[in-house]
């Protein structure tokens, strides 16, 4: 029996002591609390790392304090387009879509598109449609509606801008939510999901559906979901990367992680972090950024639950 560990995240970026009111951060860690717990029971009970993703990603997506599912910002439209995708380490099998709206749980359907389809990424109409083929319930407008997001749609309505979810400032939090898994058998799991960024224009997808750069999960190296400045990670194929320097330069999951992000991702002009797990259980969370929504825990240690730098 390997060690199992999960570890999970609601996004990074600009997250100023001063603008988090006590309340509101016991707010955001008992989500990430609940959506670690969620993932790591079924761990426990011997269910797959698949399974473990996938329930902890949905635990994230049914709150409004994070950018995806439920808490998805406003487009330019005022609409809500969402994206997610999910890999399976053991097959390399894995699913993806963008731009879809009334889906509660993106990452379901994603999962669906990986293990009920033929396909890798399915997007936008194609993608309902596939959902309507599955008989998907399509929740109204109103479940994602939100004030603070609203709120934030309004500041730049009927501009060029976009924002990043929860900034005060352009590009200031990149809001994604995702999960990382090593179950008893070694295997591993990676799942992202978003809700993109306020105000986006032009169909954008960024780096959280693509597979390889926002997530990827490969049993010889490691499981890995992305968030951060989406452009930056897509150019950079940085879930990938993290994968090909454990595999063809041998280092660590931690080393592998923190060249990435400290130095690789900076140097493109991006920041943001990952969570990322390898097969003997072992966890990195590192960031560029002044903090990160996350958690983790594993067979031999306990929760760890954190927003800020140490």
């Amino acid at each position: 029996m390997k060690k199992i560990a999960l570890a999970v995240h609601g996004g990074a970026g600009t997250l100023v002591k001063g603008m988090m009111t006590p309340e509101k951060e016991s707010l955001y860690k008992a989500v990430l609390k609940s959506a670690l717990h969620k993932g790591y029971l079924l761990l426990e009970s011997g269910r797959s790392a698949i399974e473990a993703v996938e329930a902890s990603v949905k635990e994230l997506e049914d709150s409004h304090l994070f950018n995806a599912g439920k808490g998805s910002v406003f487009t330019s439209e005022g609409k809500h387009e969402m994206d997610a995708s999910i890999m399976d380490g053991k097959t390399l099998n894995a699913g993806a879509v963008s731009l879809v709206s009334g889906i509660k749980n993106p990452i379901s359907l994603a999962r669906d598109v990986m293990e009920k389809s033929d396909h890798v990424f399915l997007a936008s109409i194609g993608a309902m449609q596939f959902a309507e083929k599955l008989k998907y319930h399509l929740e109204d407008e109103k479940y994602f509606y939100d004030e603070l997001r609203y709120q934030q749609w309004q500041e730049i309505k009927g501009t060029k801008d976009f924002k990043l979810d929860h900034s005060v400032k352009k590009d200031a939090k990149f809001g994604t939510v995702g999960a990382v898994a090593c179950d008893r058998f070694g295997n591993l799991a990676a799942a992202t999901s978003t809700g993109g960024m306020t105000n986006k224009q032009f169909g954008r997808v960024g780096d959280s559906p693509m597979i390889g750069a926002g997530n990827y999960a490969n049993n010889k190296t490691c499981a890995v979901s992305c968030t951060g400045s989406g452009e930056y990670f897509i150019r950079g194929v940085v879930a990938y990367d993290l994968s090909c320097l454990m595999e063809y330069k041998n280092l660590s999951l931690q080393d592998a992680a923190e060249v990435l992000i400290q130095k690789r991702l900076l140097k493109l002009g991006g920041d943001g972090g990952l969570i990322a797990v390898d097969a003997l259980g072992n966890i990195a969370m590192p960031f560029n950024t002044e903090g990160m929504y996350r958690g983790c825990k594993s067979s031999d240690s306990a929760d760890q639950i954190s927003i800020y730098g140490n």
